[in-house]
């Protein structure tokens, strides 16, 4: 679907969705426990296919307007076979879980999924009784049982891979511990991980380097209402930033979720109705970029976003993306080795932007397009329905102008 956006001011007020990273957390939790709701869940393409995932390992879940009810505790198959779609949370999740619950699991994919690289899980649980059929793309195959022991981990790699063993490793006889072999980028996520592993009865006990997990835990029943996604919310902070004057709700000002730092980074560089630059270290909140890029792409100083090299392996090359996304509608982005250097222009003039099946490129570009001196066309926007299906809805009730001009 390409879409044309006129320039506009959005106002008016916007509960934001639930939380993904929460949302992806809560349901696996949850699934794992039995006799629990999840509450409060915006359905998207992610969210199924984790659904999906923990339903083709035995869970028995129950899809309502906006939550889920899981009756029972899980039930391992002998073998399953999982269709992640184009969700990257769900595959590194998973994988795990499925060794530490001993089924042989078939693993398949879409998109950029297939080349995502799961290589950590291939030499640690390797060394822990799993067997990987496994030839760099999808679908791939496990078989055996997860064992207990050390996993070494490096902490520059995504932070998936800590929290899908996080859920797995409670689950084993014995007890483990994750040591980090190098600093712990992505830090909040793995806060978030353990925040709700902890209403669900798990324990962690965190070191300088390391996190020790008992085995033979028990998931305990707990109903959990998902808060609000920052990073959903940053969209709309920037088109503030902008000029818009939109009320966001729905969302939880104690969160742990790093993208709550977007409104640190706003107030920082707005300056009496003028965006200055930035230097935005974006090793903790890389789901925040493309909005970033936007922000700085409209402020009168040089911006600099470092720290952001694993964005080359999302759903686009997001440095990429980013990149042309913004020079194609008039700006000067250049991508570095690790981020991105986005120097001021006199204005955004508008043009064509290609989504890249990315749904942060899309909801970027939509903010984008707000101050653009003409109309911009977003090639692929269905991509949003990756995260944000309502996005392009919240977007127009706001005032934003929104015309469909290709349904394919």
């Amino acid at each position: 679907m390409d879409i044309l956006i006129k320039p506009s001011v959005l106002k008016g007020r916007v509960d934001i969705p639930a939380s993904k990273s929460c949302a992806h957390r809560a349901l696996i939790c949850a699934s794992l426990a039995g006799d629990s709701e999840i509450s409060g869940i915006n359905f998207s393409k992610d969210i199924d296919a984790t659904i999906q995932a923990m339903s083709a390992l035995g869970s028995m879940i129950y899809k309502n307007h906006d939550s889920v009810d899981i009756s029972e505790k899980i039930n391992p198959p002998e073998k399953a076979v999982i269709d992640c779609n184009e969700s990257g949370s769900t595959l590194r999740f998973v994988i795990p879980i499925a060794a530490a619950l001993g089924v042989e699991t078939e693993f398949h994919g879409r998109g950029r999924l297939p080349q995502r690289p799961i290589d950590i899980y291939i030499r640690e649980l390797s060394k822990h009784g799993i067997t990987f059929n496994y030839n760099n793309t999808m679908p791939f195959t496990i078989s055996g049982r997860l064992t207990s022991g050390i996993y070494e981990i490096e902490g520059n790699i995504s932070s998936q891979f800590i929290t899908g063993l996080l859920f797995a490793l409670p689950l084993v006889e014995g007890d483990s511990e994750i040591v980090l072999t190098s600093h712990l980028e992505s830090r909040p996520y793995v806060d978030i991980t353990i925040d709700i592993l902890k209403r669900f009865g798990i324990e962690i006990t965190e070191t300088e380097n390391s996190f020790k997990i008992k085995g033979s835990q028990k998931y305990m029943p707990h109903d959990e209402r998902v808060e609000g996604d920052y990073s959903q919310a940053a969209f709309f902070y920037v088109a503030n930033a902008l000029g818009s004057q939109v009320e966001i709700g729905n969302l939880n000002p104690d969160s742990v979720q790093g993208d709550k730092k977007i409104i640190e980074l706003i107030d920082s560089v707005v300056k009496d109705g003028q965006i200055t630059g930035y230097k935005a270290d974006c090793s903790d909140i890389p789901d925040l970029v493309p909005i970033l890029s936007v922000l700085g792409a409209y402020g009168n100083e040089t911006s600099v976003i470092y720290n952001a090299e694993r964005l080359r392996i999302k759903e686009s090359d997001r440095l990429t993306a980013c990149a042309e996304m913004l020079n194609n509608l008039g700006g000067d982005v250049t991508v570095t080795s690790d981020g991105l250097e986005i120097n001021p222009v006199e204005e955004l003039h508008g043009g064509t932007i290609e989504s890249f099946g990315d749904h942060r490129i899309v909801m970027a570009g939509a903010v984008a397009a707000l101050c653009c001196s003409g109309d911009v066309i977003i090639k692929g926007a269905e991509a949003v329905n990756k995260s944000y299906p309502d996005f392009l809805n919240d977007y127009t009730k706001l005032g934003g102008v929104v015309n469909v001009i290709d349904l394919e």
